[in-house]
């Protein structure tokens, strides 16, 4: 008799304990955030300041502003945007994501998440842009910097490269690709300071290492170091296209935030101008969302491509 009133005391213990732990969780996290939004946290009488990094839990409901970009990312790991004005219960958010988990997904959004941290008393990843770590990278005395490493590994068939812009931004830059044997495959001149390389091009599809260089029209002194993207063997990338499986299973790439969930695959896996080639996609997508920017200069601090702005 004893052992049984034991036992019972010990499985009421135990349902109190879960309970408590579920009480805990959260279903949504904020991982963008732009506008004057407010989350009206469930029980309480007035609406709050809704910050990147937060957790909204069941009974919460937020509160969009005209011209809002919210991204969230749900506890399964998979994600959703709120653009439209009005108010959204968390409720009835929930009850849109499908039940099945996103186990792959849900680790990289962990990962964007922890390096927000803000709703954790962790500090603003904004404010913290410190390198952490860095590629492989020669001393730069080149007078045009490429946000590249000297030499880099690359998955995809599209690959973004940018560059520090000369003066006041009126220069005209001259982008050179060439191939190992030193013949030119590619060449640009542009106004702009970003050059895609597609590697669909018959010119560049047989290649598997290219030499990017950009110079200043008209000016032989202005010019960047070479730059060397291999891409990938077809083993490695057969490695690669393994791994990222599960990914694609789970997530639809077509908006920004999904491509950020990319970057931070290909930075886990040291494909340093893939992810930087998906923080640019978002971005063109969502110009107006800082938050987005913000993920990309401390994605560049972070692996050496740039120096930190803040403190």
């Amino acid at each position: 008799m004893k052992m049984r009133t034991i036992l019972l005391t010990f499985l009421v213990l135990l349902t109190f304990l879960s309970s408590n732990v579920l009480a805990q969780g959260y279903e949504f996290r904020v991982l963008a955030n732009k506008g004057e939004n407010q989350v009206k946290k469930a029980g309480a009488s007035q609406a709050e300041t809704l910050k990147t990094g937060a957790t909204l839990a069941k009974g919460d409901q937020i509160i969009a502003a005209n011209g809002a970009y919210i991204g969230l990312v749900h506890s399964s790991g998979k994600t959703t945007e709120i653009r439209t004005p009005g108010t959204v219960k968390i409720d009835d958010l929930s009850a849109k994501i499908a039940a099945t988990t996103s186990t792959t997904a849900s680790r990289y959004t962990s990962y964007i998440a922890a390096k927000m941290n803000e709703s954790d008393g962790g500090g603003n990843y904004r404010s913290n842009m410190k390198a952490t770590g860095a590629v492989e990278r020669a001393t730069n005395t080149s007078a045009i910097n490429v946000m590249l490493p000297n030499s880099v590994d690359f998955y995809g068939d599209n690959a973004i490269v940018r560059w520090k812009a000369i003066g006041e931004g009126d220069a005209t830059y001259i982008v050179t690709v060439k191939n190992i044997f030193d013949e030119e495959v590619a060449k640009i001149e542009t106004d702009q300071t970003a050059y895609e390389l597609d590697f669909t091009n018959p010119k560049l599809a047989q290649e598997r290492l290219v030499i990017l260089n950009v110079k200043v029209k008209g000016d032989e002194d202005l010019k960047s170091s070479d730059y060397g993207i291999k891409r990938l063997s077809n083993t490695e990338s057969a490695k690669v296209n393994e791994n990222i499986k599960g990914l694609k299973s789970e997530v639809n790439e077509e908006t920004p935030l999904n491509k950020i969930i990319y970057a931070s695959f290909f930075e886990e896996n040291n494909l340093v101008l893939d992810a930087l080639t998906k923080y640019e996609e978002a971005i063109e997508m969502s110009p107006e969302v800082q938050d987005f920017q913000d993920m990309y200069q401390s994605f560049l601090v972070k692996n050496g491509l740039a120096a930190a702005t803040a403190n």
